[in-house]
């Protein structure tokens, strides 16, 4: 017979949120789970298996996920530019390739 409990999902966000307030030894004995059941809980919200809802980021968290989006933008505008850059390109040698083709005939 497994000794295993069961948590339900608001539990888990309540424990994770208790975790990074006060910390994880206090959450851990307020709450009576096993330490790497807790560390496990943290980890699948950081990696967002667990919905920890709106407005649960810390700044810092806020701060890494803004500078992480204005990367990602940075770096799609670089693409659309060089893709912009290969259709000029495209057309450019097509259109010699064209000239090329008519002088041969």
């Amino acid at each position: 017979m497994s000794t295993e409990r069961k948590y339900d999902d608001e539990f888990k966000r309540q424990a994770v949120k208790l975790a990074k307030e006060v910390g994880t030894k206090a959450a851990i004995a307020e709450r009576c789970i096993p330490k790497s059941t807790l560390l496990a809980w943290v980890r699948n919200a950081n990696n967002g298996l667990i919905d920890m809802g709106s407005g649960t980021r810390t700044s810092e968290e806020s701060l890494n996920l803004a500078q992480q989006l204005q990367v990602a933008n940075k770096h799609i505008k670089e693409l659309e530019e060089l893709n912009e850059f290969l259709e000029e390109a495209s057309a450019f040698f097509a259109a010699n390739r064209w000239k090329s083709a008519k002088k041969n005939v």
